[in-house]
């Protein structure tokens, strides 16, 4: 072939710089392009051959080398794909964004399997000269009486193109580094990004050093076809098998069948724990994973895992690792993985996606949302099949990922609707409940209720006495009102926040029979309004935000306008002994007669004073904040109560008043530090008074 020179086929005089600078975002992006590129050619020929156009020779294996020569300087691409011929080399190398992927898909579009071609876009050669001063490309096509070609450029837009010398089918593609890129002739450096990008490629890619000396020693019985043997090593003594001193063999970098490829029946536990540990260098197990493999109506195969998530203590991002027909593009594509499942760690492969021509960034918002919204819906109906089939193990696994789900539901609204039948809540007995098992309302023994309650009592005497009993409503009408009005009523979930602090609370709900929820974390208070705006009668109540009828004793009608009017008396009675104007003082008569007092504040006045407190600008403070709109419950069952109404202007009144304020506000709260040393005085006081 006649030496031939000429000019690269571009459109403008300024592509070339901006393909060598800007076109990709990271330099060692060139080890993917190039890689890709090879095993693209090698795809092609094995389709090649499964249509009979071709025949491997005997003991053929497709592989892609890399050898690095930090002597040179050099990085040589080596792969056994289908080569080039010097008019494919004309066509597809020196036409600058001519794809050789395109034009060979179109051509065989109706005889492909299920082989996918990575690169469309013909650019990824030039990724080559972000980090070379010259490239040399030595080639050889499979077609018959092909001659091997030589072509070679210095980054500039000229070429020289030769007959070559290469006589194996394939091609061998050399950078000669420039002295800022050095690094990436660096086997540790080259081991570092290939395995970052080209892990679990299709076909084996090897890694080797030129002139290497280091050697190893095997049996003979191991050597390769592809070991250079340095020296022989007689055995030591009479039926010792024969050793060989060969070449350090090129390293095996990556996984041609990554386990998300297989189908999810053939994986094992151990298989899925294994290549988690693998690639995410986590060797604490996780929870469970979720085995995505769709063919319809896009692909998409992934393994996403749910590790144990802390979001009080632990950083909440994950990794997700976003993959195109096995070649790595990122981590945490926004695009591609819906937000909240940045908390999880996994992989996702899907071919299809539409990528801009440097695989860095995505194109056509409205496939990438249909995928986003596809994985979103497996994760779901993963969750949601748990604990329909194996609500044992989704109670155990809940605590850990509850968490996850929280933060999916605030961020996906498609995810909350789907969610919302399947999110656990421990209640104050260790018991989980879904939602719809929350707001079952259970039938109240109303003979032991009377019995805990004893008949309805005076509230100066004590002394029983008669209840206005309500006559039957003969046409059924009052049953209809009453069944209306109890559709239309809300049905209110009470939660704990604070377990240790609201034992008082939580005794009392025990011995009315009620129930409340365990909700501690950050996260809750912005979940349950976001479950009360999708689900309309739910309303959510802290278990100090009122006191319920249920903890109550029956009164008679006149005991109640009585308890009343003492609660005018004893409200301006605390208020001057505490000093509190904006407390409300009343008095009810409790079940309990061992509780002297408790302090309730509304749910709306304590959510609207937390939003008060996340919007305030640090270092001010907020006077009275916490303290407004509490209400003080005295108990006119309990002795000190009935002390303070029987000696209002006694000595020891006002302090008793300050003592069952300060007693009731540690139920609900820590006290303030002022506070709490008057508190510890006050009590020292009160026992001195007892041991007189």
């Amino acid at each position: 072939m006649e030496q031939k020179h000429g000019n690269l086929s571009i459109n403008s005089d300024n592509i070339f710089p901006i393909i060598k600078k800007w076109l990709y975002s990271d330099h060692d992006i060139f080890y993917r392009e190039l890689i890709s590129n090879g095993c693209d050619a090698i795809t092609k020929l094995k389709k090649l051959e499964m249509m009979g156009e071709y025949t491997y020779p005997d003991d053929f294996k497709n592989q892609i080398q890399v050898i690095c020569n930090p002597e040179e300087k050099t990085l040589k691409f080596i792969d056994t794909g289908l080569g080039m011929t010097a008019d494919e080399v004309e066509e597809y190398i020196n036409q600058i964004a001519f794809s050789g992927a395109t034009d060979f898909i179109e051509k065989y579009k109706d005889k492909t399997n299920d082989d996918q071609i990575i690169g469309h876009f013909g650019l990824g050669f030039y990724s080559a000269f972000m980090v070379a001063d010259a490239v040399h490309i030595d080639t050889l096509s499979f077609k018959e009486g092909a001659a091997p070609v030589h072509w070679e450029c210095d980054g500039g837009t000229e070429f020289d193109m030769t007959e070559g010398s290469r006589d194996e089918v394939g091609t061998e593609i050399t950078l000669y580094l420039n002295e800022d890129c050095l690094e990436f002739c660096n086997e540790y450096k080259a081991r570092e990004v290939i395995k970052k990008y080209c892990s679990f490629m299709p076909y084996e890619i090897y890694l080797s050093v030129a002139n290497s000396t280091a050697t190893q020693t095997i049996k003979a019985e191991e050597k390769l076809d592809t070991d250079t043997v340095i020296e022989t090593i007689a055995p030591e003594k009479e039926g010792d098998p024969e050793k060989l001193k060969i070449a350090k063999r090129p390293e095996l970098l990556n996984d041609t069948t990554p386990l998300w490829a297989k189908n999810p029946s053939e994986c094992t536990k151990e298989e899925y724990l294994e290549f988690y540990r693998k690639v995410f260098q986590d060797y604490k197990e996780p929870l469970f994973w979720i085995h995505l493999n769709m063919d319809y109506p896009f692909n998409l195969k992934g393994i996403l895992y749910f590790p144990k998530i802390n979001m009080e203590y632990e950083s909440i991002e994950g990794t997700i690792k976003l993959y195109n027909s096995q070649v790595f593009i990122a981590d945490n594509i926004k695009e591609v993985i819906p937000e909240f499942l940045m908390l999880l760690k996994g992989v996702i492969d899907c071919p299809d996606l539409p990528l801009n021509v440097s695989r860095s960034a995505l194109q056509n918002d409205g496939f990438v949302k249909k995928i986003s919204d596809y994985i979103t819906k497996k994760v779901a109906d993963k969750l949601a099949g748990l604990c329909k089939t194996e609500k044992e193990e989704y109670q155990k696994y809940w605590d850990d990922i509850s968490p996850f789900i929280k933060f999916g539901c605030l961020k996906d609204d498609k995810f909350c609707e789907k969610m919302t039948d399947y999110i656990l809540f421990k209640n104050i007995d260790g018991e989980y409940r879904t939602l719809p098992e929350c707001l079952e309302v259970k039938p109240i023994d109303t003979a032991e209720e009377d019995q805990d309650a004893g008949a309805a009592t005076d509230v100066e005497t004590g002394e029983a006495v008669e209840t206005e009993v309500v006559t039957e409503d003969t046409d059924g009408d009052a049953d209809e009102e009453d069944a209306e009005a109890d559709e239309k009523k809300e049905k209110v979930i009470y939660y704990v926040t604070d377990e240790v602090q609201q034992s008082q609370y939580i005794n009392m709900f025990r011995k009315a029979k009620m129930d409340a929820v365990i909700l501690k974390d950050n996260i809750d208070q912005p979940f349950i309004t976001q479950l009360e705006s999708k689900n309309e009668g739910i309303r959510f109540m802290r278990i100090d935000a009122d006191i319920t009828d249920d903890m109550k004793a029956k009164t008679s009608k006149k005991a109640a306008e009585e308890l009343a009017a003492q609660s005018e008396e004893l409200n301006k009675l605390f208020k001057k002994a505490i000093k509190k104007d904006n407390v409300t003082v009343k008095l009810e008569r409790l079940k309990n007669k061992d509780i002297s007092s408790m302090v309730t504040l509304s749910e709306e006045t304590r959510r609207m004073q937390d939003m008060m407190k996340m919007y305030a600008m640090p270092g001010m403070g907020m006077p009275g904040m916490g303290k407004e709109g509490l209400t003080l419950t005295l108990n006119a069952n309990n002795k000190l109560v009935q002390y303070i109404l029987e000696h209002k202007d006694g000595e020891n009144v006002s302090t008793i008043c300050e003592q069952l304020y300060d007693l009731a506000l540690i139920q609900q709260a820590p006290l303030e530090p002022e506070a709490m040393t008057k508190f510890v005085a006050r009590s020292n006081k009160i026992m001195m008074l007892l041991a007189k």
